[in-house]
């Protein structure tokens, strides 16, 4: 069965959340990250984790910020993981030329 995206808004705005989460599902799938943000503005947690996954996919801290100040808790607790990793090097250190890195 095949529900179309009016249905699928109209259940959401009547409150129906598994309607909401298959809404971002669609966006998901079609990469649109604008509704997914608009999806979790309207309290779609599911949104939430799709936008999250990507964030963490792509290392955006902002929109990590962003996401968990939208309410999605686990962004903020994937933010701290990802500011709390060791930081890899780029270059040498002062340990290997015996100065100070540039």
């Amino acid at each position: 069965m095949s529900i179309d995206r009016e249905t699928l808004r109209g259940l959401a705005d009547d409150g129906t959340e598994t309607a909401l989460d298959r809404l971002a599902d669609l966006a998901d799938a079609s990469g649109d990250l604008d509704e997914l943000s608009e999806l979790l503005d309207e309290g779609s947690m599911h949104a939430g984790s799709l936008l999250t996954r990507r964030a963490v996919a792509s290392g955006d801290l902002r929109e990590l910020r962003r996401i968990s100040d939208a309410g999605y808790d686990e962004a903020g607790h994937e933010l701290d993981r990802l500011l709390n990793a060791p930081a890899e090097s780029s270059g040498p250190s002062s340990t290997t030329t015996g100065r100070p890195a540039p």
